[in-house]
Formats: structure tokens, sequence, C-alpha cells
């Protein structure tokens, strides 16, 4: 079998993003793959330029990574108690693409947030926001990273066990839902 396909995508566009950091471990931790970080640098959505350009390139190039991937990793922040609105504009960009490229796609959400809940509010609308595309969103082991500038070591690994732990548990749930996918 070829090596499966993993996107991850980031609800931060800071380079140093905790969230990054935390996409980046998770892709790790899933074990051999061909990962590709999503671009979610895209225009604010907006039915006029849609109307007058149709969807931008990018926007199709992000619609066409989330259909070649046979599982999504999602991080997002929390701002103001909910999902960025980087992620927010990119799924709904993506929304107004042909077809359904989130459809039946593994795909789990976490979340690095500096406040002691770890992104729990962000997680659920997240989930609210994706649950029309249809993808198969994972249940757990949730994956909250609190206080999340103390939880990194120099080479942006986890350093707190029990997040270790649980992303380790959702990555081999996120892993067997891929392949099931890919043989089935």
């Amino acid at each position: 079998m070829d090596k499966l396909n993993l996107l991850g995508l980031c609800g931060s566009l800071r380079a140093a993003s905790t969230n990054r950091l935390l996409m980046r471990e998770a892709a790790r931790r899933f074990g051999d793959a061909e990962f590709v970080e999503g671009d979610l640098r895209l225009p604010l959505y907006d039915g006029d330029l849609e109307d007058q350009n149709g969807i931008p390139v990018a926007v199709q190039t992000l619609a066409d990574q989330i259909t070649a991937a046979d599982a999504v990793i999602v991080a997002t922040p929390e701002y103001n108690k909910g999902v960025s609105g980087v992620l927010k504009n990119a799924l709904d960009w993506v929304s107004r693409t042909k077809g359904a490229p989130w459809a039946d796609t593994p795909v789990a959400i976490m979340s690095a947030a500096a406040g002691r809940a770890g992104g729990e509010r962000a997680q659920n609308m997240a989930r609210l926001c994706l649950s029309p595309f249809r993808p198969l969103l994972l249940t757990g082991p949730e994956v909250m990273v609190a206080a999340t500038a103390q939880q990194w070591d120099d080479q942006g690994q986890l350093i707190n066990e029990l997040n270790a732990k649980a992303l380790d548990d959702l990555m081999g749930v996120l892993r067997r839902h891929a392949e099931a996918r890919r043989t089935g």
C-alpha cells in the first residue's frame, strides 16, 4: 500500500503558533505518511468576489487537498470562545467548491490554548462547523492542550505525558480509520 495522505489544517496563521506545533506533533505521531499542510491564507469569503472571479485558485487547491487526503488533522486555537476566523473562512470557501471534499474523510480535531480549558469551546464549534460537510469526525480521545506556552520542548514536542498519550491514542484512531477508508 502507498503511504497514506495526511492533511493538516491549522486555524492560526502565526508561524510560531502552538496550534501549528500541535498539528506537526500530531503528524509526527501519526507515523509514516505523506504530510501536507494546507494553506489557509485565503481571501475573506465574499459572494460578490466569487460571482466575479469564481473560486480562487488557493481555495480550489485546498479543496483538492482535502479530497485527496486519507485523513485530516484540524488544529484550532480558541479566539473569544470560538474558532478562529481563519478556520471558519476556509470552511466557508471550501463549501463553495464542486463535489463534497470532506465526505467520509476521517477528521481529528485538536486544540492548544492559553486558557485552562485548552480550547474546548473552539473544538465544539469546529465540530458544528464541519458537520454539514459529513466528514467522519472522530469523537476522541480529546486533545486539548491548556496553558500551551509551557507545554513544548525546544524541538516542538509535547512535554506533558497526559497530552502526549491522548495525542498518540487519537492519531492511532485516525490512522485506523484512514487505512480502513483506503482499503475499503
